[in-house]
């Protein structure tokens, strides 16, 4: 099976069949196993061993967190590709994205103010949930638009934080 994943702004063909793994047609040493009971798994790539905490929030969309960074990823298989296609969505919306809390909780810090200038996987706003202090990272690099929220202030899940704009072109 085909699947286009893309994850901070970058797309990748993986292809999953009986002779393995092959990302972008290059075959790849690669097996997930989930570890029961919960979100966590167990990724195994070339030689390296990853913990990676999996959260599905819609059909296509994950949220993935990894050594501390927490990133989005868009999953479509061949067959959704197609029909987005032929139903003529096969858009996807390009540029950052909002950055929203994951779950309830407590602005500790944030690290940007509207204007500035953000790359991907840099640490926008610090939440603070069950006890945890979770940095929100960007997915793509981007322009602050917006802040919404300042340290001290509750946050529910799924509130929008920061608006991002795609970066200013030199």
């Amino acid at each position: 099976m085909r699947y286009r994943v893309t994850i901070a702004g970058r797309t990748f063909e993986v292809e999953l069949g009986s002779e393995g793994v092959s990302v972008g047609g290059e075959p790849v040493a690669a097996e997930l196993r989930a570890i029961p009971d919960g979100p966590v798994r167990s990724l195994r790539m070339e030689c390296e061993s990853h913990r990676l905490v999996a959260h599905r929030r819609a059909p296509g969309d994950w949220e993935l967190q990894v050594r501390g960074w927490r990133l989005r990823a868009e999953v479509v298989d061949e067959r959704t590709l197609r029909i987005r296609e032929l139903a003529g969505a096969g858009a996807v919306q390009a540029g950052p994205k909002a950055v929203r809390a994951p779950m309830p909780g407590l602005v500790v810090r944030v690290e940007v103010k509207e204007g500035d200038d953000v790359r991907p996987g840099q640490g926008l706003v610090i939440v603070e949930a069950m006890k945890m202090e979770n940095e929100l990272r960007a997915d793509s690099a981007g322009r602050v638009r917006a802040v919404h929220v300042q340290a001290g202030q509750a946050v529910e899940k799924d509130q929008v934080l920061i608006d991002l704009d795609p970066p200013l072109e030199a």
